[in-house]
């Protein structure tokens, strides 16, 4: 199966998925040189969601598209790790 941004929540292996797209941006925001309030100021989320998503509880596509964009990668690096 292929795990696009708009079929993240409805694969049937989420949690999979989920821990994935963490790693995938944390290792992007590292490599980008940002701390997480960094992260947080230029996607305009706050520092809490940034955790979430990278600990994988919140994998919520428009927020993984704000951070690949504020990463200036395409958001299907995020998930195709």
């Amino acid at each position: 199966m292929t795990v696009s941004i708009s079929n993240i929540k409805a694969s049937g292996n989420g949690a999979d998925i989920s821990g994935e797209v963490a790693k995938a941006v944390a290792d992007a925001r590292l490599a980008a040189g940002y701390s997480i309030d960094d992260l947080a100021l230029t996607t305009g989320l706050v520092h809490d969601e940034i955790v979430r998503v990278e600990a994988g509880s919140d994998a919520d596509p428009a927020k993984v598209r704000r951070i690949a964009a504020a990463l200036k990668i395409p958001p299907s690096t995020l998930l195709l790790s």
